[in-house]
């Protein structure tokens, strides 16, 4: 939190030049090491071609798609009170959700094993686009902790 009360500027994000999306170059950047952003950017558009090969769909619609259904609407915050810790309900909110969900699909990528990066990108994207695999399953795991704590959202103040 900064010292000086004035609000702190968003940056402005340009699209990228292929599909003209903020949401990719969100993604593209979410998924750079080492300041690669090229490298990155030639990884999601392979993976986003194999997507939209399999599926025979615009590759940029099923990816927001996707994304959409990776985003969590709930999750649980840690709040201390007297001397007990309370897992509270909170609602996430927009720049979050996206966040979350972007991470949560590049982890899932990340952590398939025995094919190149692209491949795996494009398979878990098209997971999260049907609804199922570890992304899907980490924001229902999310829901349900927060559906679990249900009676604390009263201590919510956020």
């Amino acid at each position: 939190m900064p010292r000086d009360p004035r609000k702190v500027e968003k940056r402005e994000i340009l699209p990228d030049l292929k599909y003209n999306s903020i949401l990719v170059t969100k993604f593209a950047q979410k998924m750079m090491w080492d300041g690669k952003k090229n490298l990155a950017y030639n990884l999601l558009y392979k993976a986003l071609d194999i997507v939209g090969e399999k599926t025979k769909k615009s590759p940029l619609e099923v990816f927001e798609a996707a994304i959409k259904n990776a985003s969590p609407v709930l999750e649980v915050k840690s709040r201390r009170i007297g001397g007990a810790t309370y897992q509270v309900p909170i609602e996430v909110r927009n720049p979050r959700r996206l966040s979350l969900a972007i991470r949560w699909i590049l982890a899932a990528a990340r952590a398939r094993k025995g094919m190149s990066f692209d491949k795996a990108l494009a398979g878990e994207l098209l997971d999260t686009y049907n609804g199922v695999g570890t992304t899907i399953k980490k924001k229902e795991d999310t829901h349900k902790m927060a559906e679990a704590n249900r009676a604390f959202a009263h201590l919510a103040r956020y």
